[in-house]
């Protein structure tokens, strides 16, 4: 162990030494009772994941020594969300809900229209007002990273999140749009932990979006757990676009019953550092899980899109497609694994990792995987990364179109069969509209965010 992490270790211990009675405070007994031993768990694991199998091409030691500061106690708002924080995609109909530095705040989320028996509040509210539902499922599906000490960092630190409850029978005919704000005046860690649960026969849409406001650094951790209930659905879309100061650990779990379905697509714009972890647990009968994710970087940025697939039981699907278009010197990392248990007979599992490489010093790493322990199933899996197609380019230019509008076409038509996943139709056109403007270097963040645009006249 170098001396780097002996000291980012011995920071986090007299961190939490130092905030223990403060991160107890306004939180429930259950999220409080993981606390000490999901921190010895970190330090049992010797800190960082720096050197496991799964981050072997992340750099997190130059992201954890840079000196962050901490909230142990919700900080009050020095603006009016309600006021300067308007989401204009156009046609899109959702309920905005937004987060401010990983806490929930009421008097930015008045949620009408909603079901009135669909509860959405802040994580900690939730662990005291519905105890019952909140003990059955907080902190009971990470297990599946038992090897990562992140998310056991993510148990010790969080204090506050987003908590989502979609009763049995239940459809929310409007979808739900988190809002995560990033916005302090120093560089800023924070512990996010989100709870999602839907009971049987319920029907959720949850758009999340990832924004950073403010020019600070950040290195935010991420974790949220989502429960699909028997014959229920799911639609979850991530969409992060983040300054490249912002490194963000973004760790989903999600468990899914019988006859369960979830749509995930995961869309990155912008960052620094990025980290996806999606893990999924098929353990009823006949549950489907379609995982997307799309992409892109420039300059020095980095992703790290890593997918477990754990198929329990028998008559289970899932189908995994990413991809990436890499330009100047961005690096991606891909690793997915698809795990068939001896029971789970009669398995569909696919998946495919596609990279489009812009330069010569731009990387991907990509792997693939598979572990079938079944007989009876159909399985497969690729990657693929390569360059422009040379043939398909000089047919585009042959027809009267220049080399630039020609390539982005076909960056363009590259990364669309991701986009075209996404169903809420005003949403896949803002997307498609922001790839474009990404792919032609025009697009700088959410340009149709009204908080965006006042931070930019008043800096």
């Amino acid at each position: 162990m170098n001396d780097d992490i002996i000291k980012i270790n011995k920071d986090f211990s007299d961190l939490f030494t130092k905030g223990r009675s403060m991160l107890d405070e306004g939180c429930s007994a259950v999220v409080n009772s993981y606390r000490d031993e999901a921190f010895k768990h970190f330090l049992d694991l010797n800190g960082l994941p720096n050197k496991s199998e799964d981050y072997k091409y992340s750099d997190l030691v130059s992201i954890f020594k840079h000196d962050y500061f901490t909230m142990f106690k919700l900080p009050p708002l020095n603006v009016n969300m309600k006021e300067v924080f308007l989401c204009k995609v156009s046609d899109l109909n959702s309920t905005p809900v937004l987060m401010v530095n990983g806490w929930y705040h009421d008097e930015c989320n008045e949620l009408e229209g909603l079901h009135r028996d669909i509860v959405v509040c802040g994580m900690r509210e939730a662990s005291l007002k519905y105890p019952d539902i909140f003990a059955e499922h907080y902190n009971k599906y990470t297990s599946a990273a038992k090897n990562d000490s992140l998310i056991s960092l993510n148990t010790a630190f969080a204090q506050d999140g987003l908590f989502i409850y979609v009763p049995d029978n239940t459809v929310v005919d409007v979808p739900l749009q988190l809002i995560n704000i990033l916005n302090t005046d120093k560089d800023y860690m924070g512990f996010q932990r989100n709870l999602i649960v839907l009971g049987k026969n319920a029907k959720l849409h949850l758009l999340t979006c990832e924004h950073t406001l403010s020019n600070t650094s950040f290195l935010i951790n991420n974790t949220t757990e989502i429960v699909v209930g028997e014959n229920s659905h799911c639609d979850y879309y991530q969409i992060q676009s983040q300054h490249s100061s912002t490194n963000y650990i973004n760790s989903l779990f999600v468990e899914q019953k019988a006859n369960s379905v979830l749509e995930s697509n995961i869309i990155t714009l912008f960052g620094g550092y990025i980290r996806n972890n999606l893990y999924v647990a098929l353990s009823g009968k006949d549950a489907d899980a379609r995982l997307y994710g799309l992409y892109t970087l420039d300059k020095k940025q980095k992703v790290d899109n890593f997918v477990f697939v754990d198929h329990k039981v028998p008559h289970c699907t899932s189908d995994q497609h990413y991809k990436g278009i890499l330009d100047d010197y961005a690096v991606g990392n891909f690793a997915g694994a698809i795990y068939v248990r001896p029971d789970a007979q009669k398995t569909e599992a696919y998946q495919i990792n596609n990279n489009l490489l812009l330069t010569d010093t731009a990387r991907m790493n990509s792997k693939p995987q598979l572990v079938i322990d079944a007989d009876d199933v159909k399985c497969s899996h690729g990657a693929t990364s390569g360059q422009i197609d040379d043939e398909a380019l000089f047919y585009l230019r042959s027809r009267g179109i220049g080399l630039k509008e020609a390539k982005t076409m076909m960056m363009f038509g590259f990364a669309h069969d991701i986009i075209q996943k996404v169903k809420l139709e005003p949403l896949r056109h803002e997307i498609d509209s922001m790839i474009d403007k990404r792919l032609r270097n025009e697009y700088t963040g959410c340009q149709n965010c009204v908080y965006s645009t006042s931070v930019k006249k008043n800096s």
